[in-house]
């Protein structure tokens, strides 16, 4: 049965709400159903899969890393295994013209070594009317027309501005887009499938093809990789009492203010802009003067740093230290000539850690493991670290000591029994330049998708799979 426009705006008002009252992710996860769930489906049903097809590609052409691609793999060969005709559906970067059609061929070759029989995969273009939300009848008969066990691809779900809608929409805003949302979900179920299964991992916005088709769908799932990284490694995740922080983002600032908001850190190792932002505002507490270069007075430039960020990093610092959180945060910097400092001049930049601060980071990592070893003598288990970014600009060698040093840090940490946790993006990308997997317990595919996790609001598509679950 059709969803009206008004359960459409009810449930998109619920899915951008932020209320302290919706279940944690260690409540949501029992509630929504795995993979298993759907065995009973017979041979031939239609099934939308919600697939994390986010890679990049390199000047030649080739794939920069499959690991995504692969993710999918144990998902598909389910599907294929009972007959199912699987439409996968995803995007790829956020440009609209970014194209599933170069992801075809890769995915086909690693299903094909894996023993996943998939045909041609053929990427079915102009399959939704991005004005009123309808799914094109001619994308409806290509779908019926395929034969029991075929996999097929939608072309990139964010080449209609549609799919973004609520990204960043206020409430008010919402009734004006209900109808077409409505059309959207409505149109997915009656024309291509009926059954949804996430897996999606890295997919943590609230694009529409991963919280409000749910809401249209008569079985929904979680795939199995998803459902491994949720149930097996997020909850120990979330434990962390050391998080290492860094990156050039500002937006990582409201990530970890949700993280310590949970009240599980006693220890921030920070670095990169994030670093800097903290560091002026702990100067600014206690009296002191630091000089930012750039970052603090040129508001043309990339890494400048407002007023207001300056603010709320005070206010997270006043608060955690009066929870006893600790800041590590930067003593000296390599600046843009290759020399180490412990001032930014004005004008200038950083991009690195210095030696001190490397020196400071190894200490500070020594001090925890004496605490794990405590928290082990007292009955109470390991602690648990999380690794988010890197330190400078790693991509060139004389900015990248910061970084390559500390993943012999991460090995440290691991080996002194601690369980280590690495989100994937530029992080997992420097684990795997300087080290590899066995240097941490778990490394995640997604960076993004794990600082959601990691905070007081639930993941959009888990909040929805719940509610989906739970009507």
């Amino acid at each position: 049965m059709p969803v009206s426009v008004e359960q459409t705006l009810a449930w998109c008002q619920k899915l951008i709400e932020k209320t302290l009252n919706f279940p944690v992710l260690e409540e949501c996860l029992p509630k929504i159903p795995q993979l298993d769930s759907l065995a009973d489906l017979p041979s031939g049903t239609r099934v939308l899969v919600r697939c994390d097809t986010d890679v990049a590609f390199l000047p030649d052409g080739t794939l920069e890393e499959d690991v995504r691609l692969r993710s999918l793999v144990e998902t598909l060969r389910y599907g294929v295994s009972k007959g199912w005709v699987q439409i996968v559906y995803g995007h790829i970067g956020r440009k609209k013209e970014n194209s599933l059609k170069p992801v075809a061929p890769v995915l086909r070759g690693i299903l094909n070594e894996a023993g996943v029989p998939c045909g041609e995969l053929t990427v079915l273009t102009d399959w939704m009317n991005d004005e009123t939300g309808e799914i094109s009848s001619a994308t409806a008969a290509a779908v019926a027309a395929l034969p029991a066990g075929a996999i097929v691809l939608l072309e990139n779900t964010r080449a209609y501005d549609l799919e973004r809608a609520l990204w960043k929409v206020k409430p008010a805003e919402l009734a004006p887009l209900a109808p077409r949302i409505a059309a959207y979900a409505n149109g997915l179920a009656e024309k291509l499938a009926r059954v949804h299964v996430n897996e999606g991992f890295a997919s943590s916005n609230r694009d529409l093809s991963s919280t409000v088709v749910p809401l249209a769908m008569n079985r929904i799932a979680l795939g199995r990789y998803i459902d491994g990284e949720m149930r097996t490694h997020l909850p120990k995740t979330r434990q962390a009492e050391l998080v290492i922080f860094s990156g050039m983002k500002l937006e990582k600032l409201d990530d970890l203010q949700a993280i310590l908001n949970r009240g599980q850190v006693k220890m921030v190792i920070a670095a990169g802009l994030l670093a800097m932002t903290l560091k002026k505002a702990a100067a600014n507490i206690d009296g002191q003067e630091f000089e930012m270069g750039s970052a603090g007075t040129d508001p043309t430039n990339k890494f400048y740093i407002p007023p207001e960020r300056i603010e709320q990093a005070r206010q997270m610092i006043a608060n955690g230290r009066q929870a006893g959180v600790e800041f590590v945060l930067p003593v000296d910097f390599i600046l843009a000539d290759g020399t180490a400092s412990r001032v930014i001049p004005a004008g200038g930049s950083q991009l690195d850690v210095g030696p001190e601060t490397i020196a400071l980071h190894a200490r500070k990592v020594g001090e925890f493991i004496d605490y794990h070893r405590q928290k082990l003598a007292a009955g109470r288990g390991p602690a648990v670290v999380f690794h988010n970014g890197v330190f400078g600009y790693f991509e060139k060698e004389e900015f990248a000591r910061g970084t390559r040093e500390f993943m012999l840090q991460l090995k440290r940490l691991t080996e002194g029994g601690l369980l280590v946790y690495v989100g994937g993006g530029e992080g997992g990308a420097a684990l795997h330049k300087y080290g590899d997997d066995s240097w941490v317990t778990h490394c995640y595919t997604a960076g993004g998708t794990i600082l959601k996790a990691l905070g007081t609001e639930p993941i959009p598509y888990v909040k929805a799979l719940y509610l989906a679950s739970t009507r």
